[in-house]
Order: structure tokens, then C-alpha cells, then sequence
């Protein structure tokens, strides 16, 4: 048997893509609620407000990663913009019949995002809502009447929004110790509830997408730099307090990462495909191996990049490294030098990339890559030495609903077959040490990258389009039975 028992089947989801109520239950805004609807043409934008003026608009998110925020403008939920997040696909009064469904499927696992400014509305509050504290109460005693392993991000591109117009996000120490708290806060008030845990959602998306992953309104390498060093001393604090809470609790590491092809035999290519994989392997070497590797200090050096550091900043990383290393993987990326001669890529973490001639693509460009997982496991883990865990793996699709109901979706069975074969394979043949997998988007949510909801990934369809109209009921699609099979059988079953 390639995957041991116990292995943890399950879904993944994100608050703000999934979960709505984003005005109930004592909730305060995030920095999601900010960001407009888009779509594979036209980028999603952070809406603003002049704090002089009260003028108001809107920017793209890429503008505001890239180049920031102009100064006198603050985040802001204003009238006449479209929301995904706000009702996203309405997990707040639908969480019994969505855990019922999970347990259909016969989920080991349900990952989900807890959304701090749910717990504290703007981060600095002396005291919890007991509101939100209820809200997942309701949702882990749900999960154990099936027998579901709750899986939980503290922060999956939910930054309270008080947070980034005071203090600039994340690139303020300041978001520490009120992290640690929440952190803290929750791991003890859901002691025997919940054992898994993860602190940021995509540490390296900092990188790229630095809104999102920080709550930045600061678009400088300094800042990008200053909010993942800030990112790593709260996740190692974290380990510690929940190592004092509780030797049960394990606190992950949650990367994006896709192997990165070399497009020809170039060895400058070759050169360019390591320096890109560094890009994003130096976050888990920090998080993961507790030191700064010297490559990523050298680089650091020649941007003239000083960071701020506390006292016993090194060391806490040193001590307290996470306990295993969760990735998401869609496929794998390829670059060239010759990049602007070649066809440019699109679809999940693309940026940079040229199109892979050997891998078809959907209608959003994403691929399907049969041998990206064992790949990226043998790396990791050949790298880490720690469990790993894949706890994103899916594809967008344009799902439709025949005339009596049913919803064939060959093509993401396809998808999860060639995958889950390849993370079979690193098991078996690699010995990879492996804790469980996670599909993204398990039942049908609101794409982080477009706002769409018709970019659909899960085994169940939710009845809402892209305009937020729809019924919100929940259909099952082919693929949920397949999944089901495929736990049934603990991956036995592919066909």
C-alpha cells in the first residue's frame, strides 16, 4: 500500500474566498473585503479613501504590490464596488450542509483559514470575540461528528484592515506580538479541537503578491523584506507557544511552490531555473531550516536591504522552526532567457514563465503537469528532512450544469488522477514522508487570483455566478464520487 493509513484525505478552502458573513458575527473587516471581483482579462483593484478629502476609487492590486499606496489614500470597503469576499460562497450558513458533504466524500481532512479580524475586528482588542470564537466552535464540533481533522491557516490573505492603515502591515514589528496573540488566543481555546496548524498562507507570495500576504501598501523590496523576516519571528513564536500549549499541536509551513523547469539544454537556462527556485525555496529554509540561507543574504546585501531585527530574532528562528512543511502545487513552471521569443505563460504563478510545449492548457492556462508532485516532494524533502503535507492541488475549470443537473467533469478527474499518481509514486518509490493532501477548493469558492466564481475548482458546485446572483444551493459533481472512491481505497482506486 503506497499511502500509509492514516493518511489525511481531504479539501482545502480559504475564508476569504469561502467562507462570507463578512459583516457578521461581530467581524471585522480584512484585506480581502478591499479587493473588487476581476477576471482572467482584467485585474482585481483595491479600493481607497482619501483620508483628507474622502475621495474614493480604486487600483489594481498588482499597482498597489508593486508600487504601493499613494500617500493620503487608506484601504477601504466604499459604495458601488462588487466584493466576492462579502458572501464569497456563504460557508457562515452553510457550514453543516458543506461538513455533511465533506463527510459524504469521507474526508480524513478539511483545511480552512480561520479569519483573524473574525476573532479580533481590528487586531487590538484586549479580548476575543466570543462570537467568532463560537462561529468555529460550531464548525470543529461539526467536522468531529464525521471524523474530519480540522487543518487551520491563521492568516490565508486576511490581515485585519485596521491593522494595515495604522501600521503599513506587516512591515511593522508592531504585528508580532498581536499575531502571537491571536495565535496563542486560539490554539488554546480550541486545545483537543484542532491539532494542525498553519500561520501564513503562502509566505512567499510576500514576493508577489505582497497586499495580499501582508496587507502592504509599501511596494519596496525593503518592506517586502521587512514583512517576511516580521512573518518568520511570529510563525517561530507561534511554534513555541504551541509547543507550551500543548505537545500535540503541530504548527506547519505553508509555501507555494512548483518546480521550475529549464525551457532548453542552455546551461544559462538551467542557471536561471535555480535562481528562480530559490525565489521561493529561501522562505522555507528560513520557516523550515531556522537560518537565512547565504545566497538570500547575499542578495539582500546588493539591494541594500538592512533589516530590522530584534535581539533574539536569529535565534527564535533557530529554536523554533515549523514542525512540517505544507505546500500548494499546480504544475510546474518553465523559463528561458529567450523569453520574449517564446510564448508566455498564464494560469497559477506564472509570472515570468513561458508556455511548457509539452503540457496542454485550459482556458485559463493552467496545465496539467502528470509529474510536478513528485518532483516538488523529492526536493522538499530531500531539502527539510520534515513531513510533508500538500495541502493545495487543483485546477480552475468552467463547469456546466446539464439540463438535469448533472455536472460531468472528466477533465479535473483527469487532473487529480495524473496527480495523485505522482504523489503516489514519490511514497513508494521515494519514501517520501508524507502526512496527507488536501485538493484545492473543495467545494466551489471565489478564485483568489480573478474574483470569479465561473474559474470553479471543486467536487461541488455552488449555484452562484460571477455577479453574485445564484441560488447558492449545492449540487455534487462526477468527481465527487471519484474522490470518494479514491479515499475509500486510500488511493488505491484511480480509475
Amino acid at each position: 500500500m503506497a499511502f500509509p493509513e492514516g493518511f489525511l484525505w481531504g479539501g482545502a478552502t480559504a475564508a476569504n474566498q469561502y467562507e462570507g458573513g463578512w459583516e457578521e458575527g461581530g467581524k471585522g473587516p480584512n484585506t480581502s473585503d478591499a479587493m473588487t471581483s476581476g477576471s482572467h482579462t482584467v485585474s482585481r483593484q483595491i479600493t481607497w479613501r482619501n483620508t483628507a478629502t474622502g475621495e474614493t476609487g480604486a487600483l489594481p492590486v498588482y499597482a498597489v504590490c508593486e508600487e504601493g499606496l499613494p500617500e493620503g489614500l487608506e484601504v477601504a470597503v466604499v459604495d458601488g464596488y462588487y466584493y466576492p469576499s462579502h458572501t464569497a460562497t456563504d460557508f457562515y450558513h452553510h457550514y453543516a450542509e458543506d461538513i455533511a458533504l465533506m463527510g459524504e466524500m469521507g474526508f480524513k481532512c478539511f483545511r480552512l483559514s480561520m479569519n483573524w479580524a473574525r476573532i479580533f475586528p481590528t487586531g487590538e482588542e484586549a479580548e476575543p470575540n466570543t462570537e467568532g470564537l463560537a462561529f468555529y466552535d460550531a464548525v470543529f464540533d461539526e467536522c468531529a461528528k464525521y471524523g474530519i481533522e480540522p487543518l487551520v491557516t491563521l492568516s490565508h490573505y486576511e490581515t485585519p484592515l485596521a491593522l494595515v492603515n495604522k501600521y503599513g502591515g506587516w512591515k511593522s514589528r508592531e504585528l508580532i506580538d498581536l499575531f502571537v496573540r491571536y495565535a496563542t488566543c486560539v490554539m488554546k481555546h480550541y486545545q483537543g479541537k484542532v491539532k494542525y496548524w498553519l500561520t501564513f498562507n503562502e509566505i512567499n507570495m510576500m514576493s508577489m503578491g505582497s497586499f495580499m500576504a501582508g496587507g502592504l501598501t509599501d511596494g519596496s523590496p525593503h518592506a517586502k523584506a521587512q514583512a517576511a523576516h516580521n512573518q518568520f519571528v511570529a510563525s517561530a513564536l507561534t511554534v513555541r507557544s504551541a509547543h507550551q500549549i500543548s505537545p500535540k499541536i503541530m504548527v506547519g509551513q505553508m509555501l507555494a511552490y512548483n518546480p521550475i523547469y529549464s525551457y532548453s539544454a542552455d546551461p544559462a537556462d538551467h542557471l536561471l531555473a535555480m535562481e528562480r527556485e530559490r525565489d521561493a525555496l529561501w522562505y522555507a529554509d528560513v520557516q523550515v531550516g531556522g537560518h537565512y540561507p547565504a545566497y538570500r543574504l547575499r542578495e539582500m546585501e546588493r539591494a541594500g536591504i538592512k533589516l530590522e531585527m530584534g535581539e533574539n530574532d536569529l535565534e527564535l528562528l533557530a529554536t523554533y522552526p515549523a514542525d512540517f512543511l505544507s505546500f500548494s502545487c499546480y504544475g510546474g513552471s518553465t523559463v528561458s532567457l529567450r523569453q520574449k521569443e517564446l510564448e508566455v505563460a498564464s494560469g497559477n504563478l506564472a509570472f515570468g514563465m513561458v508556455k511548457n510545449p509539452y503540457l496542454e492548457t485550459n482556458a485559463w492556462g493552467w496545465a496539467t503537469d502528470p509529474y510536478c508532485l513528485r518532483i516538488a516532494l523529492n526536493e522538499l524533502y530531500d531539502r527539510y528532512h520534515k513531513p510533508l503535507w500538500i495541502v493545495e492541488n487543483g485546477i480552475g475549470w468552467g463547469d456546466e450544469v446539464k439540463a438535469d443537473g448533472s455536472i460531468h467533469d472528466g477533465y479535473r478527474i483527469d487532473y487529480l488522477r495524473k496527480n495523485i499518481q505522482s504523489m503516489e509514486d514519490a511514497v513508494e518509490l521515494d519514501g517520501v514522508d508524507l502526512m496527507g493532501y488536501t485538493m484545492w477548493g473543495c467545494i466551489d469558492l471565489v478564485s483568489a487570483g480573478t474574483g470569479e466564481m465561473r474559474k470553479r475548482y471543486g467536487f461541488v458546485y455552488v449555484d452562484r455566478d460571477d455577479e453574485g446572483k445564484g441560488t447558492l444551493a449545492r449540487s455534487r459533481k462526477d468527481s465527487f464520487y471519484w474522490y470518494k472512491k479514491v479515499i475509500e481505497s486510500n488511493g488505491e482506486d484511480l480509475d
